[in-house]
């Protein structure tokens, strides 16, 4: 069931980013900058797009800057976590470790909580 809607959305996406590009399909002339700036200093980029390109660009590069910046904005959860997992398994191996050289109790109560019996 849910594949049946996962596929009607990317067919229904695919429509929708097919009738974007038959609408905007005129040539558009993408700067890197203005005019004024590029006869003052000389050099300048510029190309001839269709706009839908233009647009879908747009979409793929915001998409990469956000894909970045949360990346960047997440690294220190990451770390946390990192560090968080190597100090839990450093405390699993002292527990293994207490476990395996602990001396029978002195304490008879201790003894019949811990299941081995009293000593009579």
């Amino acid at each position: 069931m849910l594949r049946m809607f996962r596929l009607i959305f990317l067919a229904l996406l695919a429509i929708a980013l097919v009738a974007v590009a038959s609408a905007n399909r005129d040539t558009v002339t993408l700067r890197l900058l203005p005019q004024e700036l590029d006869a003052y200093l000389g050099f300048g980029w510029s190309a001839e797009l269709p706009l839908f390109l233009v647009i879908f660009a747009g979409i793929v590069a915001g998409l990469g800057i956000g894909f970045v910046w949360e990346w960047f904005r997440e690294a220190k959860h990451r770390a946390a976590a990192s560090q968080h997992k190597r100090e839990a398994g450093r405390l699993e191996r002292e527990v293994s470790r207490l476990k395996a050289a602990k001396p029978e109790p002195e304490d008879d109560v201790l003894a019949i909580l811990e299941g081995k019996g009293a000593a009579r």
